[in-house]
């Protein structure tokens, strides 16, 4: 088990992590059907052994900084995921009660028939969390599913911003703050 760092020091760690273990270069076809010169697989990083304890403590402190109050965690299927579990593991270990959700794509048409799964998010202040964003379409699906089942949402953070206009489509269509842990010039893709 590792040590719990400083915030600084678990930032700090997390960029090297991120640079060594998630940026590939190379031509990649992005969700968002955009070409790029390089791709970052964030999920090299949130699935990771060290840095995924460092993903729930550099984006807690990254909302807590921000004094953003939230109750639940979480995001889109299959990006945010890990992250949303690693924000409630560090809140809790903090005595902090924090929740984390799932969000399907689409509303299932079977048992229950819910598109968030988890504990309820209804009349609850919501974080949806992604582990990047280019287009910023993963995250507003994940607010329109979160609204739909009654939750209230009170910002979006992301791991890394490609700054591709994600963060100005979010807060215009959203109407929320959207934060993220690193930009894309601390990778060194400037």
């Amino acid at each position: 088990m590792t040590a719990t760092l400083d915030a600084a020091a678990a930032r700090a760690r997390l960029l090297e992590l991120i640079k060594e273990l998630a940026v590939v270069r190379g031509k990649v076809i992005l969700s968002s059907g955009a070409e790029a010169d390089y791709y970052i697989d964030l999920r090299r990083i949130t699935l990771h052994h060290e840095a995924s304890k460092l993903v729930g403590q550099v984006m807690l402190s990254l909302i807590d900084d921000a004094g953003i109050d939230f109750e639940c965690a979480g995001g889109l299927t299959m990006g945010a995921d890990p992250v949303g579990t690693a924000v409630m593991h560090c809140a809790v270990d903090g005595g902090r009660n924090v929740d984390a959700f799932v969000v399907r794509k689409a509303q299932k048409s079977y048992g229950m028939g819910r598109q968030v799964e988890g504990p309820s998010v209804e009349d609850r202040k919501v974080l949806v969390l992604e582990d990047t964003s280019t287009t910023g379409g993963s995250a507003l699906t994940a607010v329109e599913g979160v609204r739909n089942a009654g939750g209230n949402v009170v910002a979006v953070a992301v791991i890394v911003d490609r700054n591709t206009g994600a963060k100005e489509k979010i807060e215009a269509e959203t109407g929320v703050p959207y934060l993220f842990a690193f930009g894309k010039d601390e990778l060194g893709l400037d």
